[in-house]
């Protein structure tokens, strides 16, 4: 590659070489000819050219001022080629800066209308902007600062107005920039990285004083471009920001109003340029800083939540700068800028974060050096607070998410710039007032979702809950809101409320909101809310603290008043034990008339053995007074679901607060747990969902901040004195109807070392059930239900149907060996015996003494059979099972259908004592067969689980009684539904008649294989069954049909390959010797119809294959 040309440093020699394409160029003006001189003089280098400048713009002007049309091109070139020249050169004659800005401005503005820019190509806009940029820089001091003298006023007017006008009419983002960075230039605020006209504190004041004229327009049109389309990008708002900040920090300074006074009078002989200057007096300051103050709103108010990170730092930089220039001057807009310096104190961007924590320890270090100012200063901020609190009400409803986001977020902004002067400002009570309404109207909840109301708990749930606590917090029921929707919003509002109590004194805030709380029904929610956050703002949970670090605490003795008094108000009886549905209230009413102090019975142990007078326990006619008055306040006619919402809420907010409070405290929180752990195990056990859910996250929140690693390990920790009240409060039912609830929610997450010291409250209930079952049985029973489903969880029973094994392997042996000659020798054998021949060599056989059984002790041959002491699980089994046989007959349905799920509990605990089981299946099967048979479908469902669950158990036991009363009339509803189950629609699979059908044949085939029925009743069941293997069933059905027969082929695989045949024969079987008769099935021949797939499918399995080898 040839070494690069040096560039011409000789003048003369470079004059010579481009002498001839200037000459050219004027002579014939076109591009070509202008691209020949451009190419020449970047060969030339800069000293030299710069003797020679204006030898070469005036060919170069030349082509500019010769009137008549020009092409697009040859402008464009002229406009490259003369920012060649000025970028690399120095302006140094007025005449060559004024001609050729005149010249410039020419070129975009519209012949016709000067004022309005030419429809030009974007390209020539660029390259004209681009020169006018250079030709501002290259431009002397001196040069330059004569465009401010008044005799230019109407040039510099018409370029800034053309200017301003491509800012803010144009299309393109670039012709756009260019234009603002042009604008810059010209009132001497560029801050790129040339060199820049740095003008006296005099020349200071000329240039603010021209351009004083121009900053209405100038103002108002790039707030125009500010606040206009998005989509012009981030780059034009952000160099339209800086102009808007750099023109009022010129014209407005603070410096340069001061000498204002010494302004002289414009010059007689200017005529009517005179009339465009503007004195800057201070009626003129006033009306301009008001005017002002109106487009700062419209600028903060569409920049501050700015989606650009950039938009908003430049913001701050703004209010930096105003604030910094013109504190005195734009007295009205102190506040403006002080609300979009305190907005960005939470910005998402660290850079915006940090360049206004910066910016505002800036102002707050001027303000503490003007001397006696700090206290003005804090006097803003706390009015800005004021006002602010005042509107935040109206803003949240009327304004868009975006704009409540940033309002709050300058909310908080404020608290953190006054940091540990909030506490002074909110010893004002009109501040604090107004604050607390503020947040009581924003934090309103919506309390119309029916939802929250319908929605049940359900065991499992709790248990699931218990197993594992690491994703708790995702079952928690989101909270909705009547003025926002937005997560990020609720969040920035409780960061509010835990700044109050990180900054604020802890007791005057909570006093203040516990009023609130008290005072009215509409704030108590809130109010819960915002104490749950001040107490965790006070212990400096959640609060993003300042890098000095906090500049006051809360002693733990002030935390515990605090908390302490805010958790009594919580767990008070009025607050706490609200109404949540309204079957609650009609089941309390009831509960009230069954256990009235009349008729109360006391379940201690002290009672069983006292006589019947003493059985009555009297309760004081003052609490039973109290309990019926405010069971009639809430009785299901005036408890409308928006009540009930309302009080869901409410309890869900309160245990979220003993939560925060655990949290607060931390192992502190222990001494606490007294008052509290009770309370909230008894929301645990509560039905509706969304308060057992939120009880059940608080008990795990608890657990962690107290140092517990389990709900185990806190309920075990806890459980003498949680016992303590269980027991006293089951002997005053009337008082306490949740005794129960936290009894069940003890037994689902504790372990089996509680069962020793649960067990004589166990024996309570259970005496309780016999004196008076028709009266506790609803209350107790879902204890006995959580009682064995513990006991199974802690002492899991072994299989029960060992014995069946060595039967199904002999039978699976027999039939994968199966031989042919040895089977007639069985039938031949049994065929002689049958006529009396070879009986006696049987009978000799039978008649062979057995070897003696092993040596056994003396005591164990001759002593008394003392009956071996079950364990206490196995006992407390039996004692409920007995219960449970007593209530299989009870009228309510729900009950039966809790019952029958304990008793099924129960026969899986006891199958490892079989003989304690078979007395008790005895015993229970009068009434169990009552359910199956003459009951509820409901009820018939969860009955026929029990009998599945007594056969895998006691098989012999119930063979007869199944056979006898069971199939016939479970086979004739089978038989009777299946013509409707075929026929019916894809909504059948809802009814509670497909639900019992599918229960029936998924139990049917194991229960008939465990009984080991005999011929007749497995051939009833298998014509019952038939039916659903026909393709018109349901698929679910058809799958549970399959399974029936596919335990009937373990009973007795030769029966049912020939039942199946008989039904569809896919195969000829062709004899094996000529001798031998045909086999012939009713099956063979038959044409494809809806039950050759499953009958298909069920011969082609295994246990099939022996069979047809055989007859084969």
């Amino acid at each position: 590659m040839p070494p690069a040309m040096a560039q011409i440093s000789d003048p003369k020699i470079a004059f010579a070489y481009l002498r001839p394409a200037c000459v050219l160029l004027t002579r014939e003006p076109t591009a070509a000819n202008v691209g020949t001189l451009s190419g020449q003089l970047k060969e030339v280098n800069d000293a030299a050219l710069q003797q020679l400048q204006e030898y070469v713009l005036f060919p170069l002007r030349f082509v500019l001022k010769t009137p008549g049309p020009k092409k697009e091109k040859l402008v464009q070139a002229v406009a490259e080629t003369l920012s060649h020249v000025l970028e690399n050169t120095c302006v140094q004659s007025w005449e060559t800066l004024q001609g050729l800005l005149s010249e410039l401005c020419l070129c975009l503005c519209c012949h016709n209308d000067p004022g309005k820019p030419a429809d030009t190509s974007e390209e020539l806009k660029m390259a004209v902007l681009r020169c006018l940029d250079a030709l501002l820089h290259a431009a002397y001091d001196d040069i330059v600062l004569k465009l401010f003298e008044s005799s230019m006023m109407p040039g510099l007017g018409a370029a800034v107005s053309l200017l301003l006008a491509l800012a803010e009419k144009e299309k393109s983002r670039d012709v756009q920039a260019a234009a603002l960075k042009c604008l810059q230039a010209l009132s001497l605020q560029c801050d790129c990285s040339r060199d820049h006209v740095v003008p006296s504190s005099k020349e200071t004041f000329a240039v603010g004083g021209t351009m004083a004229s121009f900053l209405p327009g100038i103002t108002m049109a790039v707030t125009r471009v500010i606040t206009g389309d998005l989509r012009q990008g981030h780059t034009v708002t952000v160099r339209a920001i800086k102009i808007w900040s750099r023109t009022v920090g010129l014209v407005m300074e603070d410096e340069q109003l001061q000498a204002s006074e010494a302004q002289t009078t414009p010059r007689q002989d200017l005529g009517r340029i005179g009339q465009l200057l503007v004195r800057r007096t201070p009626d003129w300051l006033k009306a301009t800083a008001g005017k002002l103050s109106v487009l700062l709103k419209k600028i903060i108010s569409c920049t501050s939540a700015h989606q650009h990170w950039r938009v908003r730092l430049e913001m701050v930089e703004l209010s930096d700068h105003l604030l910094a220039r013109c504190s005195q001057s734009l007295g009205e807009c102190v506040g403006l800028l002080l609300e979009a310096l305190v907005g960005a104190v939470n910005d998402e961007e660290p850079q915006v974060r940090k360049r206004c924590e910066l910016a505002l320890a800036e102002v707050s270090r001027r303000n503490q050096s003007c001397g006696g100012r700090t206290q003005s200063f804090t006097d803003v901020l706390s009015e800005n607070l004021h006002s602010l609190a005042t509107s935040l009400p109206r803003l949240m409803r009327t304004s868009d998410d975006q704009k409540k986001l940033f309002v709050l977020n300058v909310f908080l902004g404020y608290l953190k710039v006054l940091g540990p002067l909030v506490s002074v400002v909110l010893n004002s009570a009109a501040h604090l007032d107004r604050i607390s309404k503020a947040l009581m109207q924003v934090l309103e909840l919506d309390v119309m979702d029916i939802r929250i109301v319908e929605e049940r708990s359900y065991t499992a749930a709790i248990e699931m809950g218990s197993s594992t606590g690491v994703t708790h917090s995702a079952h928690t029921q989101r909270k909705n809101f009547l003025y926002f929707t937005d997560d990020k919003i609720f969040s920035v509002l409780m960061e509010i409320c835990r700044a109050l109590g990180y900054y604020g004194d802890v007791y005057l805030l909570t006093d203040h909101f516990l009023d609130l709380y008290q005072q009215s029904s509409a704030y108590r929610k809130q109010a819960a809310m915002v104490l749950n956050e001040i107490v965790r703002g006070a212990a400096g949970i959640g609060v993003a603290t300042e890098s000095e670090g906090r500049t006051h605490s809360v002693t733990l003795d002030d935390l515990k008043e605090a908390v302490t008094s805010v958790m009594e108000e919580y767990t008070s009886l009025r607050n706490w034990h609200l109404m949540t549905s309204s079957e609650e209230a009609e089941g309390d009413r009831q509960d009230l008339q069954f256990l009235s102090p009349s008729s109360l019975l006391s379940i201690s142990n002290s009672s069983i053995s006292a006589t019947s007078t003493n059985l009555l326990q009297l309760v004081p006619s003052s609490s039973s007074s109290s309990s019926s008055s405010s069971s009639s306040s809430s009785s299901p006619s005036t408890s409308t679901f928006h009540q009930l919402n309302s009080n869901i809420w409410q309890l869900c907010i309160q245990l979220e607060g003993v939560a925060c409070f655990a949290q607060a405290l931390g192992r502190d929180f222990r001494p606490l747990l007294m008052r509290s752990l009770y309370a909230v195990l008894e929301k645990a056990g509560e039905e509706t969902l969304a308060v057992s859910q939120a009880a059940l996250c608080s008990m795990w929140d608890i657990s962690r901040a107290c140092g517990y690693d389990s709900l185990k390990e806190l309920i075990n920790d806890n459980s003498d004195y949680l016992l303590n009240d269980v027991s006293l409060n089951l002997q005053r039912l009337s008082q306490h109807p949740q005794a129960p609830r936290v009894l069940t929610v003890m037994l689902t997450h504790s372990d089996s070392s509680l069962l020793p010291l649960v067990a004589d409250i166990v024996q309570d209930v259970l005496t309780a059930l016999d004196l008076s079952y028709e009266r506790t049985a609803a209350l107790f029973c879902s204890v006995l239900h959580a009682l064995m489903k513990a006991l199974a969880r802690w002492f899991p029973s072994a299989p029960a149907t060992a014995s069946e094994s060595p039967r199904k392997e002999q039978s699976s042996t027999e039939r994968d060996v199966f031989d042919i000659r040895q089977f007639l020798l069985d039938q031949r054998r049994q065929k002689e015996l049958a006529q009396g021949i070879g009986i006696e060599e049987d009978l000799t056989d039978e008649l062979e003494v057995p070897p003696p059984a092993e040596c056994e002790d003396a005591e164990d041959l001759y002593g008394p059979d003392v009956k071996a002491e079950l364990p206490s699980h196995l006992s407390v089994t039996k004692d409920v099972m007995e219960r449970c046989i007593h209530l299989l007959s009870d009228p309510s349905l729900r009950l039966r259908l809790k019952v029958l799920d304990v008793l099924e509990l129960c026969v899986r605990m006891l199958s490892e004592k079989e003989d304690e089981l078979l007395p008790m299946a005895h015993r229970c099967w009068p009434p169990l067969l009552q359910r199956l048979t003459a009951d509820d479908p409901l009820a018939v469902l969860r009955a026929f689980r029990v009998l599945c669950t007594l056969g895998e158990t006691c098989g012999d036991f119930l063979r007869r009684r199944v056979s006898k009363e069971i199939l016939p009339k479970m086979s004739c509803s089978l038989v009777r539904q299946a013509p409707i189950s075929a026929k019916a629609g894809p909504v059948y699979t809802h009814t509670l008649a497909y639900k019992l059908q599918l229960a029936v044949l998924q139990g049917l085939g194991s229960l008939c294989q465990r009984l080991d029925l005999g011929e007749t009743d497995l051939d009833a069941v298998s014509e019952a069954c038939l039916p659903y293997l026909s393709c018109r069933q349901p698929i679910r059905l058809q799958e549970a049909s399959l399974s029936v027969f596919r335990h009937l082929i373990q009973v007795d695989p030769d029966a049912f390959w020939f039942t199946l045949n008989e039904v569809h024969c896919p195969w000829p079987y062709r004899p094996p010797h000529p001798d031998l008769p045909p086999v012939q099935l009713s099956g063979m021949g038959r044409q494809r119809d809806e039950f050759s797939d499953n009958v298909l499918k069920l011969l082609s399995e295994e246990e099939f294959r022996a069979v047809g080898q055989s007859v084969d």
